[in-house]
């Protein structure tokens, strides 16, 4: 079986996550074939703004490639992610995303195509 290349991923346009107000974009870009343990990867894009709230309901791990998010879960911990730092999302966390200026990050998550 062939690898898939996906060329220059973070110059491509991401749609809209058609929240209302929040400036909040997504793509999914890879997925696997494994219906029993999929994997899902992509971009997650967020522009000042509104802030997205979002419950994950899949276990995704998320490296910030430009930019910066505000991140803050339900037990109160916030912290402010940079280009080069790696976050874990369990599965049934809830997460507020804000940025001051923008923020991309590249995703992997343990979810089908299409079920952010």
């Amino acid at each position: 079986m062939a690898f898939k290349y996906f060329e220059q991923i973070k110059t491509q346009e991401l749609p809209s996550m058609e929240v209302a107000n929040v400036p909040a974009f997504l793509k999914d870009f890879s997925v696997s074939e494994d219906s029993e343990k999929p994997i899902t990867s992509g971009l997650f894009r967020l522009e000042a703004g509104e802030s997205l709230q979002y419950t994950y309901t899949y276990h995704e791990m998320k490296l910030i490639i430009d930019g910066s998010f505000i991140i803050e879960d339900e037990t109160g911990k916030k912290v402010t992610a940079k280009t080069g730092d790696l976050l874990y999302f369990p599965k049934g966390t809830a997460i507020t995303f804000s940025t001051p200026d923008f923020g991309i990050g590249f995703f992997c998550g343990q979810r089908g195509e299409d079920e952010a």
